[in-house]
């Protein structure tokens, strides 16, 4: 279910989330000040990997005092070592980076740097299922299947059951377990067992294919006599611009009031993908700048391109980050987009990640952004104009019973479409409805 392409089209973007924020680049560096000679004897040994890490960190991070730390002392003490194993060689990267004291830069080992670059492309190898264990009953239970994937073309459905996965029980088996037996390469096929109610048990044998993960959800709601279009973003994957464009253009075309974002929990992702999106909905303003180590700004504004003036506001909670700050800030500040929830997350750095030689990852913290305002959010996040916390029970009962995000259930989403109704009638002025629009 979760293996990445390795043609590694999301290299050398930049990505932002509340975890961290990357630019994915691959590189393979030979040691500063090495000859032909020390770079042979580093080929193919667990130094390489820690050396590669130690130039990446002195080339990129933000900070050049890297926290008071003496990085070329450190390198030294590197160096220096014998590394027996790959697993030495990661834990002294770790220690190496502790001292910096920035969460941010950090080392992913092949699984887990698999797992953000799964993440980032928006696409897996599988079959496109999407599983869970059954609390009550202990057994694997299929949540949903991914729309167009093969498990959806052989119409397996929400709440069926897999008795087994190639000849193996899954009794006592976990989500993670069962995914690592479907996972597998593109063309090749599995066999899983199905327990559906009211039916014996059947085989289904499917064939792995690529699956683009859809990151942007979308429905059209009739609220009292207004029709709103809501959209949800899970993360800023790679696909996520074009998914939103298409979310955007099907709500038009259904002659929707007023739209709904919501952002809450999403971690943030890709930062061209937050700003593609934010153009969609803004025809001018900045959206984001960025501060590097040296100085060097950059900005990024909106261009003309917008797909809608319709009213909107956004939803946020202390879980939206990076990105999904991004562009709620760039929404609030250009007056586009009323934002309401929770204060976010307050995460106003920008990484990249580096493909290593052995197939690890490093994560370096290599810029700053700041919204329009110019404010720095990090640490402190993005104030809603309407802000409404959920309490502890609340945000139990939605997580209990998701059917009841997005519905009048949903007090953040309740205030949303009472801030949504007095934009709509406010734009309207002197033009008031015959029938009030009521959400209520």
């Amino acid at each position: 279910m979760n293996q990445y392409s390795k043609t590694f089209p999301w290299l050398k973007s930049i990505l932002v989330t509340g975890a961290i924020a990357t630019t994915a680049t691959l590189s393979w560096l030979a040691p500063i000040g090495s000859n032909r000679s020390v770079f042979a004897a580093l080929e193919d040994s667990p130094k390489t990997v820690v050396d590669e890490v130690w130039q990446l960190v002195n080339q990129e991070y933000v900070d050049p005092s890297f926290n008071q730390v003496d990085w070329q002392a450190t390198r030294q003490q590197l160096l220096n070592r014998n590394y027996t194993s790959s697993e030495q060689a990661y834990k002294a990267i770790r220690d190496a980076l502790e001292p910096i004291g920035d969460p941010y830069t950090r080392f992913l080992e092949p699984e887990q740097f698999k797992a953000l670059t799964d993440q980032t492309a928006g696409e897996l190898s599988g079959v496109g299922i999407r599983m869970g264990v059954d609390e009550k009953t202990q057994k694997l239970v299929i949540i949903e299947p991914i729309e167009n994937s093969p498990a959806f073309k052989a119409e397996l459905k929400s709440g069926d059951k897999i008795i087994a996965i190639d000849g193996k029980s899954t009794q006592g088996m976990s989500a993670e377990e069962a995914s690592a037996l479907i996972r597998g390469e593109v063309g090749s096929s599995v066999t899983l067992k199905i327990s559906r109610q009211g039916q014996n048990h059947f085989d289904v044998t499917l064939t792995r294919a690529q699956i683009e993960l859809p990151s942007v959800h979308y429905t059209l709601k009739q609220e009292g006599q207004m029709r709103v279009g809501y959209i949800s973003i899970d993360e800023f994957s790679s696909h996520a611009p074009e998914q939103m464009q298409r979310a955007i253009r099907n709500l038009n075309s259904q002659d929707v009031n007023g739209y709904v974002l919501d952002l809450r929990g999403n971690p943030g992702g890709l930062l061209y993908a937050s700003i593609e999106i934010a153009r969609m909905w803004l025809d001018e303003g900045e959206i984001v700048h960025t501060i590097d180590r040296k100085g060097g700004e950059q900005k990024f504004s909106a261009n003309q391109s917008a797909l809608t003036q319709l009213p909107l506001v956004v939803l946020v909670d202390g879980y939206s980050a990076s990105a999904s700050e991004i562009l709620a800030g760039a929404l609030k500040d250009n007056k586009r987009a009323r934002v309401v929830g929770s204060t976010t997350f307050g995460k106003a750095v920008v990484q990249s990640v580096h493909s290593l030689s052995d197939g690890s990852g490093l994560a370096v913290t290599i810029s700053r952004y700041y919204p329009p305002s110019g404010i720095d959010i990090n640490h402190k996040g993005i104030s809603p104009d309407v802000k409404i916390d959920l309490t502890s029970a609340q945000q139990r009962r939605l997580v209990t019973q998701p059917m009841l995000r997005a519905t009048i259930e949903d007090p953040q989403y309740k205030q949303a479409l009472t801030v949504l109704e007095n934009t709509v009638l406010a734009e309207r002025g002197l033009n008031q409805p015959t029938e009030p629009i009521s959400v209520r």
